[in-house]
């Protein structure tokens, strides 16, 4: 058996269509979504992540810009660069590019984004707004995105065990509660747990829906799957590749080859979960931007 690829990049191109029609609709009404990215520092993943926003933002409508900024930015010059942002009616979503150079607290500097502007979803009220069900919140982007592949890709969630491995605030805790919301595509029995979780294959094992969130390349394995499971691998990992020009590739949390062939649906990686991110990041912008209208 050969499980069936639940493709991000298709998945996340019927969003942008979704997208680019509503951000014409806005346009005839005098509005342009504006996305302002803030980098400090010179990452060689976060230039690479920041331009692949960039471009599919382009592509939908919205207008970016990249505002970048030394590592050495004191904490207090970052925050008044995030207050001025704030206070422009002209920008309406603003996303801190992580890492944040140590020294910069990641709590204080996404806490400091204003709610209504916050389009990657992690500030505190936003946070809260999720767990209170309350839909006016913004959704973190990769979370949403989940949700939008088991939706797209018809996979049946009610009264589904999923088994979330990883505890996060980006992606496990915020995942674990929406996959168990009383919603059409959630309504799940969630099991959060995480890589010191003893015995954990024989709780993955019993999982009908099985996340990698965790952050180690490989660690999924077909003993921590369900033979028929459906498997979505968020993990980004660097592992040593002397056949690569950079002297390293990219990996996710599950080891996709040998998965591949007991589950019953998977998310490639690349090309599973990263695309659909995005898609919800452009997604979150134009809502912000259409909320202005009211």
């Amino acid at each position: 058996m050969s499980a069936r690829i639940l493709d991000g990049e298709a998945f996340a191109s019927q969003i942008h269509r979704e997208t680019a029609s509503r951000v014409t609709a806005l346009a005839q009404r005098g509005i342009t979504p504006r996305l302002v990215f803030i980098r400090v520092g010179e990452d060689p993943a976060s230039r690479a992540y920041v331009s692949r926003k960039e471009t599919r933002a382009k592509e939908v409508g919205i207008s970016s810009h990249t505002m970048v900024l030394p590592e050495s930015t004191p904490l207090a010059t970052l925050l008044r660069e995030i207050d001025t942002l704030n206070a422009d009616p002209k920008v309406h979503g603003i996303l801190i590019q992580s890492p944040l150079p140590a020294g910069l607290p990641n709590d204080q500097v996404y806490a400091r984004v204003s709610p209504a502007k916050d389009v990657d979803g992690f500030h505190p009220v936003n946070f809260g707004k999720l767990l209170l069900g309350d839909p006016t919140g913004f959704l973190p982007c990769t979370p949403a995105g989940i949700l939008e592949i088991l939706r797209l890709g018809k996979i049946p969630t009610k009264g589904k065990h999923a088994v979330v491995v990883g505890r996060g605030q980006i992606v496990g805790r915020p995942l674990a509660v929406l996959l168990a919301r009383k919603s059409a595509h959630a309504d799940c029995t969630v099991t959060l747990a995480h890589s010191s979780t003893p015995n954990l294959p024989s709780i993955t094992r019993q999982a009908d829906i099985l996340i990698g969130a965790l952050g180690r390349p490989h660690f999924l394995t077909p003993d921590h799957v369900q033979p028929g499971a459906t498997v979505i691998d968020v993990g980004v990992n660097r592992i040593a590749d002397a056949s690569n020009p950079r002297g390293y590739r990219l990996v996710g949390d599950v080891d996709f080859a040998s998965v591949q062939t007991i589950a019953g649906a998977i998310t490639p990686n690349p090309g599973g979960v990263g695309p659909m991110t995005i898609a919800l990041l452009l997604s979150n912008t134009l809502r912000a931007a259409e909320t202005t209208l009211s």
